[in-house]
């Protein structure tokens, strides 16, 4: 026998004051914000892209140690996570955000942006400055 539920308060998901939709939606937000499936998203946290469905739909509510390593995968503010207050992520200097856009090249499957790192890191200054060029004449044109 099925069981249709019209609300989530008839399952039993509500914490108070809706408190575990609303941080599913979040995560939902913050993975679709990542344009994240929720495979990829889960696997970059060690879940199930199934935990990730319960946690989105508010089934589920994440301990705080997978709070703590959502935020830190994703650099996210962890008050924001929580309650929704602040911006979704934390400030980031040049370096740490050079950082993550290459680890997460590096640790995607997609060959065409390794290989395209790869050439960037071998050119010469010479090099560079064509490139500069380059992106410079097709801002103009």
């Amino acid at each position: 026998m099925y069981i249709l539920f019209t609300s989530y308060e008839e399952r039993g998901c509500i914490m108070e004051n809706g408190e575990n939709i609303s941080f599913g939606l979040r995560i939902r937000e913050l993975r679709k914000t990542l344009e994240m499936t929720q495979s990829d998203f889960a696997v970059r946290i060690g879940l199930t892209q199934n935990t990730i469905t319960k946690y989105e739909t508010g089934l589920r509510s994440p301990s705080n140690q997978i709070v703590i390593s959502i935020c830190r995968e994703f650099n996210v503010n962890e008050d924001w996570l929580r309650t929704g207050a602040g911006d979704m992520f934390n400030p980031m200097s040049e370096d740490e955000e050079l950082d993550l856009y290459i680890g997460r090249i590096s640790g995607s499957d997609d060959n065409f942006k390794k290989n395209l790192l790869k050439a960037l890191c071998k050119l010469t200054e010479d090099e560079w400055d064509v490139l500069k060029k380059i992106i410079s004449e097709m801002k103009e044109g």
